[in-house]
């Protein structure tokens, strides 16, 4: 199992220094990696700073030398895949071919899409997630794309430099279990990172929900089930209890999860707060 940290981009990490700041502290302690929000708008966390999730992570690349570095997650279906392509290709060569790229839905739909004109369907923004994703690893690999689908078309357009990673980075999806729709387009990809109604962000999801989850998805790629696939899980640890966060993370690890993200509690008053943040990134990734 991997250890990763999650931070919002807003309040005190919509500061690019801020953020550079974590990703060497955690690289320091020995965690393997750094994922931040991708938000333009979050009502819930209205009158905050926020940052772009690209130039914060460009600063997080230019201050480590080893850890993974993503978004958890970025919407595809409210960006315009030829200029997510760029900057993924972009923080890829930065960072010496250290990006992972995860996707979603995202939300909450009416403050990132609505609030801008955008649709709320549901079914329009997954197929806009997935025709995006197509078309971002045709781009990603540096060859002439050509396209004409239901929702972008591409004439005749070639994206160079590639990304360093071939034939691309790894792709993780997001999704709420059970829902089964996100847990078949992750097993397209490399890696699900499924949220759980009864466990929101930052709580320890059910080991016998995690069971389930596996798998279902391990039954979706029975084609490929040789091939290397992430099972990406997260929550709030006690740091300064070991054997507790044993405890907390090892039947995860025993039910398939490789990687664990380390996040505050969603409803924490301290939750865009760096002083938590590197308190318990300085304390260490937990062992098992």
């Amino acid at each position: 199992m991997r250890f990763s940290v999650n931070i919002p981009n807003f309040g005190d990490f919509a500061d690019p220094r801020t953020v550079a700041k974590v990703a060497a502290a955690a690289e320091q302690a020995g965690w393997d990696g750094l994922f931040v929000w991708d938000h333009v708008l979050h009502r819930k966390h209205g009158g905050r700073p926020f940052g772009d999730p690209w130039m914060l992570l460009t600063a997080a690349a230019l201050a480590t030398s080893r850890i993974r570095l993503g978004t958890l997650v970025t919407p595809v279906a409210r960006r315009r895949p030829q200029q997510l392509a760029r900057q993924v290709a972009t923080l890829d060569a930065v960072s010496g071919g250290r990006v992972t790229f995860a996707t979603g839905l995202g939300g909450p739909v009416e403050d990132e899409y609505a609030s801008f004109g955008d649709t709320t369907d549901p079914k329009v923004l997954a197929e806009r997630l997935d025709e995006g994703l197509d078309l971002l690893q045709r781009y990603w690999s540096g060859k002439p794309v050509n396209h004409e689908g239901r929702h972008y078309e591409v004439r005749d357009v070639t994206l160079l430099p590639a990304t360093v990673q071939r034939p691309r980075p790894p792709v993780w999806v997001a999704g709420f279990w059970p829902n089964r729709p996100p847990m078949r387009r992750a097993a397209r990809w490399d890696g699900v990172v499924p949220l759980f109604a009864d466990a929101r962000h930052g709580h320890v999801p059910p080991v016998d929900q995690v069971h389930d989850l596996v798998a279902y998805v391990r039954k979706q790629r029975e084609d490929r089930s040789g091939t290397p696939f992430e099972i990406v899980l997260g929550g709030a640890t006690p740091g300064d209890d070991v054997a507790r966060t044993r405890d907390l993370i090892g039947p995860l690890a025993e039910a398939g999860a490789t990687w664990w993200d380390e996040r505050q509690i969603q409803t924490s008053e301290t939750l865009d707060r760096l002083a938590p943040v590197l308190r318990r990134i300085e304390q260490g990734p937990p062992v098992l």
